[in-house]
């Protein structure tokens, strides 16, 4: 089981999908591999993965050990702030530790590259596969360490698919839906697989949905406190300066402070 980018979460009441055999399936192909692009109802762009990736991706969605479902979550982050810590996942970490959130840490590794830790016992490289304005896709390597399971090793394919809200006082939030599947490499496991199904399962959608949750803990105190996270976000070590002038500006905006008249349309 892998964790997800503290800032997806990547990161987001939980819905588990039992099988996936029963869902619509449409294909898209690379030269050597196919992938479906429909997931528990939700239709992403496979067909603009590279075909490198299509390979590796495909063995873990056709030969999953869980696959869950997660969402419609929301987040209480304007589309500009959500975007920004979902591409910055060092910097989300950092806010969430500082606000006294969670135990996140992560590092960036090479170019859509992250190597993150949940702090209880999942960490592992994170690959960024697609992104567009309302879906990402990742592909997950790590391992999870934890007193109910043996240590796990293990892939594991998150698609993500986000949309913009307006709420009744007139802010911006996020509506996150996540699907995910999860690939056991341990042999040993492999080999107890339908006793431990269960548990495994309910592992990752509980992580999946404390990772969302963060985010939106993260977005509340955000909204409620924008003073404190910027001071938080200069407290030495400050954060980048690039960092902060963002959250100086992100966080007046008033599509992310309740009470502050906003003409803007959502998208």
């Amino acid at each position: 089981m892998m964790s997800l980018p503290p800032g997806a979460a990547p990161l987001f009441a939980a819905v588990v999908i039992g099988t996936v055999a029963c869902w619509p399936v449409s294909q898209a192909r690379s030269e050597t591999c196919s992938l479906q692009a429909d997931h528990a109802g939700l239709t992403f762009p496979i067909d603009k993965v590279d075909a490198d990736w299509t390979c590796r991706l495909q063995p873990v969605v056709d030969d999953y050990t869980t696959a869950n479902k997660i969402g419609p979550v929301r987040t209480a982050l304007t589309e500009t702030l959500y975007t920004y810590l979902l591409d910055r996942p060092p910097t989300a970490a950092a806010l969430i530790n500082r606000l006294d959130l969670g135990l996140y840490k992560s590092e960036i590794r090479g170019p859509g590259l992250y190597w993150g830790d949940d702090g209880e016992g999942t960490q592992g490289l994170v690959h960024l596969v697609y992104h567009d304005r309302s879906s990402r896709i990742y592909y997950l390597e790590g391992t999870h360490h934890s007193r109910l399971l043996p240590s796990l090793t293990g892939k594991a394919v998150v698609l993500l698919r986000t949309k913009v809200v307006r709420e009744p006082e007139g802010t911006e939030s996020m509506d996150t839906t996540m699907v995910s599947y999860m690939k056991v490499d341990n042999r040993f496991v492999s080999g107890v697989l339908s006793l431990l199904r269960p548990l495994i399962g309910s592992t990752v959608e509980k992580k999946l949905a404390k990772g969302l949750d963060t985010v939106n803990r993260l977005g509340v105190e955000m909204r409620r406190h924008p003073d404190r996270v910027l001071s938080e976000a200069m407290d030495p070590p400050a954060l980048d300066a690039a960092d902060v002038a963002f959250l100086q500006r992100a966080l007046a905006d008033p599509a992310q402070v309740p009470g502050r008249p906003h003409d803007g349309m959502v998208p």
